[in-house]
């Protein structure tokens, strides 16, 4: 119990940000372009500049275990598979509402959530574990639940499709700045002291910023249409997918800090592109609106529960 209020204490002020940015919206009326405007900062600046400056140390860190990719996407594919199911035995959803519905259960917030959340938690050793899902995230669950809905829908998948879903994850400047980082530190060239520091000055700003943007944006959605259906997604989002990584990651004899790393991210509530991927497919908008704040209400409880119930059972 030591163990999990000490991690309630650390990630208790990031859930109160998002708590501002959603009264923000909410209850003080902010306009959705004050929301548009900030998230579109926290994504092309603040949070690229964190990355690229921690990332660019990269070769100098003790190296990252691969295989945390086998437990984290793995996990994902089993719950997607278990979504998938879920949907159509128990609410007898078509082909395409159950890809978008197992989505929910594996999407996780890991850019705006868990990077800060990583952070505070387990450290800047931690970002190098957490930037290697983060790369790979989109492609591969996009593609993913793309390949999913394309087949339910025309019995085939357009090869054209994946490559502009690979372009387009390139594009990210999320992506772009861990891949700039990292091919800068084995240069060995440091970073100017002038850059550094400014570097440094924007990322102090990326955690508080992404978590108050996260806040506003979430006020944007509904929470009562589907929430039989928000209930079950959140349910797999935020207890089946965290232990089937973790069961994976001690199979493949995992570290304790990529463990750690790899259960944090599959601990985070629903990430937002479910619901542009729903809207994509216009199927289940309701549904994935309302599973997005339910998600993240609970994840102030279940996060820090989940990274104790770890310590303490790897330890």
């Amino acid at each position: 119990m030591d163990i999990f209020w000490h991690l309630l204490s650390l990630t208790a002020p990031l859930f109160l940000l998002v708590a501002i940015g959603y009264a923000l919206t909410g209850w003080g009326r902010w306009p959705k372009s004050a929301s548009d405007a900030l998230t579109q900062f926290v994504f092309s600046v603040a949070i690229p500049a964190l990355l690229f400056r921690l990332m660019s140390d990269f070769s100098r860190m003790p190296p990252v275990d691969p295989t945390l990719l086998i437990a984290y996407f793995g996990g994902c594919v089993l719950v997607f598979v278990l979504g998938r199911a879920i949907s159509y035995a128990v609410f007898r959803r078509d082909g395409a509402a159950q890809s978008v519905f197992a989505l929910g259960g594996m999407f996780a917030n890991t850019v705006l959530l868990g990077i800060p959340m990583a952070k505070i938690t387990l450290g800047d050793a931690s970002i190098p574990a957490v930037s290697l899902v983060v790369v790979f995230n989109s492609l591969l669950l996009w593609t993913l639940v793309t390949l999913s809905v394309e087949w339910a829908r025309h019995g085939a998948w357009s090869w054209a499709g994946f490559r502009g879903t690979a372009w387009g994850v390139l594009k990210n400047p999320v992506v772009a700045s861990i891949l700039a980082g990292t091919a800068f530190s084995f240069t060995g060239v440091p970073l100017p002291d002038m850059l550094d520091q400014t570097l440094l000055l924007m990322s102090q700003a990326a955690v508080p910023l992404s978590l108050i943007a996260l806040g506003m944006g979430l006020a944007e959605y509904g929470t009562r249409e589907g929430w039989q259906e928000s209930v079950a997604i959140t349910a797999l989002k935020l207890v089946a997918q965290p232990a089937v990584v973790w069961l994976l990651a001690r199979v493949l004899r995992l570290p304790l800090l990529e463990t750690q790393a790899v259960v944090l991210l599959a601990a985070m509530p629903v990430g937002a592109n479910v619901y542009l991927m729903s809207r994509q497919f216009a199927t289940m908008q309701g549904p994935v609106a309302s599973s997005l704040v339910l998600s993240t209400a609970l994840a102030a409880v279940t996060t820090p529960l989940i990274l104790a119930l770890v310590a303490a059972v790897t330890t």
